[in-house]
């Protein structure tokens, strides 16, 4: 059933187009992200679907008695009672059934006749009443609002704070609850994971792949997008897009749209160059007037493709050393981090190699910053040490923007840092980010954060360091600014350790995920997907074990039975296992071997003095001390492995 439907829907400022043509149908069921540019308009015309502003074009067609829930971007709840008395007012309906529900229960127990009409009517009034109540959730709505509460961190401890005493971000998190729990027909939410911490972000989109209402989605979070949507709608200035798939796959097939596009736009400029060029040399000649003429005509009818919109111009970010760093570039040693020897973690220990990238990940206020913090000196650790390898050069993202001084333009940050560069090269490395004409006499505090995190990237790409240190680099950015800084990264000749929320980002980047808890680190040797995945492996190794020491003494004998089959099924895993890390062994051996040959021939007089050779030998000795540190880390993750079975 179709429940909201926008029909060529534009908006208009004087005369300026913010967008027009917008079509976008909402079906019951469906689960939509609405994408485009900064600026582009999403929020713009999300008031007009849900009715706050009306379209200068077009109109906005809706089901009869739709009920429609928003969440505007940092909109806090705003109410005079308790957390959990908030909660329970969206059952209010429910209540007053459960009171009418108590008022018969008592009516039947005192009444003096139980064979006259008026029993009967009063037992017909309790069972109709009490099967709505069931088919309402009446018996488990309470329980529905704990459990949304504490999938939003609103433990008991909570229940009773005053809804005007949280915090900002709290008072979000609240009235995206709130919402959840009204079951709206139409849930509009624009940016609804800001203030959303990742395991919040998990429990929200398991608990929203359930919901029974359609849902129209704004989001940066790519991954968010991904879980979600099944459609995506893609606003831009002059047509809205529609694409059958979650985000990922919107991606591919805006890719191949836009390819075949550009082949289209291309093929009709030839031609009309081509007919221009014989209408401009025939139609002067009175033996090719005519077929001039013709061809004028032809032109004049022709409906002219517009240039496909990926040539607005984006950022390009790049980031390259101009030295290389040993192959151990960073070693933490049973560290412990916190602030006034008061330590939230510990003991942290891991090593970062050459070229590899490593995502933190942790619960807020675990300490993820203040472990970048000080492996830079900015905080001591507590205990433990960080050691820097051979000639490494760090550069340093601040998520806090503390490199940059306020009261300079923007030209000047970057000058006053390089001061040999001439200005015009300045500008066009600032051009590169999005820094054009004007923009770079503006002043730093007059930024947005989206600007601010741009120059500090500008500043920290003119380094040149074979080393960065990234905390929340995405933050304050826009979905292509993601996309382009991630492959920067990703195309970077050095090493990265980094700090993020943005589970896409880190799915892109990081080949290793460190995770920080309260009990210290542990490391996984792959993507965000890959950590998930063996965390959830593990957490059900860990149920199995618990499981099994619950076994009741009576039962014991029939389990024997079922622990020789998961035994011979344990044994088969570790024979495998076992296996797999004799082949890394003897990978090990192998690159081990065949590194040493090449350093040997290296001191040997006869290549030592012709430099095509050693060229040659170093290209071989970087390869296979690749292959060396890869089948070091399969070993550990390995071992790792054999060592939880």
């Amino acid at each position: 059933m179709l429940l909201l439907q926008a029909q060529q829907v534009a908006r208009h400022f004087g005369a300026d187009i913010l967008f027009q043509n917008v079509n976008l149908d909402i079906k019951d069921h469906s689960k939509i992200a609405l994408v485009g540019r900064n600026g582009a308009g999403k929020s713009t015309l999300i008031k007009m679907l849900i009715g706050e502003t009306k379209p200068d074009e077009g109109k906005i067609v809706t089901k009869k008695d739709l009920t429609i829930g928003y969440l505007a971007q940092h909109t806090g709840l705003k109410s005079k009672k308790n957390v959990i008395d908030e909660m329970l007012s969206v059952f209010a309906p429910l209540k007053k059934m459960e009171n009418r529900m108590h008022e018969l229960e008592e009516q039947i127990a005192t009444a003096d006749s139980h064979t006259s009409k008026e029993y009967q009517q009063l037992l017909d009034q309790y069972d109709q009443i009490q099967h709505d109540f069931q088919e309402q959730n009446g018996y488990g709505y309470e329980n529905e609002v704990k459990s949304v509460l504490n999938g939003f961190h609103f433990t008991e401890e909570y229940y009773h704070k005053m809804v005007a005493d949280l915090s900002g971000g709290q008072k979000t998190r609240l009235a995206l609850a709130k919402l959840l729990l009204e079951k709206r027909d139409l849930l509009v939410l624009d940016e609804p994971t800001n203030h959303l911490d990742i395991d919040t972000l998990t429990w929200l989109e398991n608990y929203i792949q359930g919901y029974d209402g359609a849902l129209l989605i704004v989001s940066h979070d790519r991954y968010f997008l991904d879980k979600i949507v099944n459609e995506v709608y893609e606003l831009s200035h002059s047509h809205s897009y529609h694409y059958v798939g979650n985000y990922s796959q919107y991606i591919k097939e805006k890719a191949t749209r836009l390819q075949t596009e550009w082949k289209e736009y291309e093929k009709q400029q030839k031609k009309i160059h081509k007919l221009e060029d014989f209408v401009n040399k025939n139609l002067v000649r009175s033996s090719t007037s005519k077929q001039a003429q013709s061809r004028r005509k032809q032109l004049e009818k022709m409906d002219v493709l517009e240039k496909p919109e990926d040539s607005e111009k984006g950022p390009r970010f790049s980031f390259k050393s101009d030295t290389e760093s040993g192959n151990v570039v960073l070693t933490v040693s049973d560290a412990a981090i916190g602030y006034d020897n008061n330590i939230i973690s510990q003991p942290i220990n891991f090593e970062l190699n050459k070229r590899k990238s490593i995502a933190i990940v942790g619960p807020n206020g675990i300490g993820k910053s203040t472990l970048l913090k000080s492996i830079l000196g900015i905080i001591p650790f507590i205990k433990g040490k960080a050691t820097l390898g051979t000639n490494v050069q760090t550069g340093y993202y601040d998520q806090e923007q503390q490199n940059l001084h306020s009261n300079k333009t923007v030209l000047d940050e970057v000058w006053d840092e390089h001061p040999n560069m001439l200005e015009k090269d300045v500008r066009s490395i600032l051009g590169s980010f999005l820094f054009i004409g004007d923009d770079v006499k503006k002043l730093v505090h007059n930024l947005s954060g989206g600007e601010k995190a741009r120059l500090t990237l500008t500043k920290l790409a003119l380094q040149k360091d074979n080393f960065l240190i990234l905390d929340e680099p995405t933050n304050h950015l826009d979905i292509d600014s993601k996309e382009v800084l991630e492959q920067a990264l990703t195309n970077f000749n050095g090493s990265i350790l980094f700090v993020s929320h943005d589970r896409y980002f880190i799915n892109q980047v990081a080949d290793t995920v460190l995770e920080i808890t309260p009990e210290g680190s542990k490391i996984y040797l792959g993507d965000y997907d890959y950590y998930m995945e063996k965390k959830a492996e593990l957490e059900a190794i860990k149920e199995a074990k618990e499981q099994k020491e619950q076994i009741p003494v009576s039962n014991k004998a029939s389990q024997k039975q079922v622990d020789y089959k998961q035994s011979k099924q344990l044994q088969k895993e570790q024979r495998k296992l076992q296996r797999l890390i004799q082949a890394a062994e003897s990978d090990m051996e192998k690159f081990e071997e065949l590194k040493d040959k090449v350093e040997k021939d290296m001191t040997l007089e006869e290549n030592f003095s012709d430099p095509q050779k050693m060229n040659e030998l170093k290209e071989k000795l970087s390869e296979y001390t690749d292959n060396l540190n890869a089948a070091e880390e399969k070993w550990t993750e390995l071992s790792l492995q054999l060592e939880d079975l």
